[in-house]
């Protein structure tokens, strides 16, 4: 094998393991807002259906929250854990209406969009007519509402400006959330090199010591 030929693979080597030590890509996420039910043990669950669809009952409640996430497995909760009972205290019961608990949080400064900044969360008990939807709730109490051509929901109470649930990076959890999905199980976190790394540097080794033999046997008459 002529000398050159141990410099190109010296070079393929050494762009591989480049290529294992970059890090990874990240995952793609999205801003939006989204919507959560309560259930009858107060935890709050992701909706199935979207607000102008779901019917929630008297004495319902009903969350939004505005947050990068990358799915509804990923989504984040609305952080205000309040009851039916407490957001409604003060609203009577009328015959042919129902009265649905809201919790609207806008979410935190990371989350939102570049130049604006999420107001305070909110609550409330909306009173609408029995057959209303959540997204009717919601009209009632945190107008204005914004809605793409799809019948996205946008924005509540005028928050954000602009924008529907673009692509944005996945935001890293750290420590005290879970592991981002684009973290390997068993990397560079210990401070040591990745095995693949181990591995792509002994070739290395090897292919420069062919090379220096090579050239050693070239020069003796």
């Amino acid at each position: 094998m002529t000398l050159r030929r141990h410099a190109l693979l010296l070079l393929t080597a050494l762009a591989c393991v480049l290529g294992l030590a970059a890090p990874a890509s990240a995952a793609s996420a999205y801003r939006y807002w989204s919507f959560w039910e309560r259930t009858d043990a107060g935890a709050w669950q992701y909706a199935t259906r979207g607000p102008a669809v779901a019917r929630p009952g008297d004495g319902e409640v009903a969350g939004f929250r505005f947050a990068v996430s990358e799915d509804a497995g990923d989504a984040t909760r609305p952080r205000d854990a309040a009851d039916f009972a407490t957001l409604c205290a003060d609203t009577k019961a009328r015959a042919g209406e129902k009265r649905v608990g809201l919790v609207i949080d806008f979410g935190t400064a990371a989350d939102a969009p570049s130049g604006e900044r999420p107001p305070r969360a909110r609550t409330a008990c909306a009173r609408v007519p029995e057959d209303a939807s959540a997204a009717d709730a919601l009209a009632a109490v945190a107008k204005p509402l914004r809605y793409d051509a799809s019948a996205l929901l946008c924005g509540i109470a005028g928050y954000p400006r602009h924008g529907c649930g673009e692509q944005v990076a996945a935001p890293s959890r750290g420590t005290a959330g879970k592991t981002p999905r684009e973290t390997p199980a068993h990397g560079d976190d210990d401070g040591g090199p990745s095995l693949g790394v181990s591995a792509g540097l002994g070739v290395l080794v090897v292919l420069a010591a062919g090379i220096v033999w090579q050239t050693r046997r070239r020069r003796q008459p």
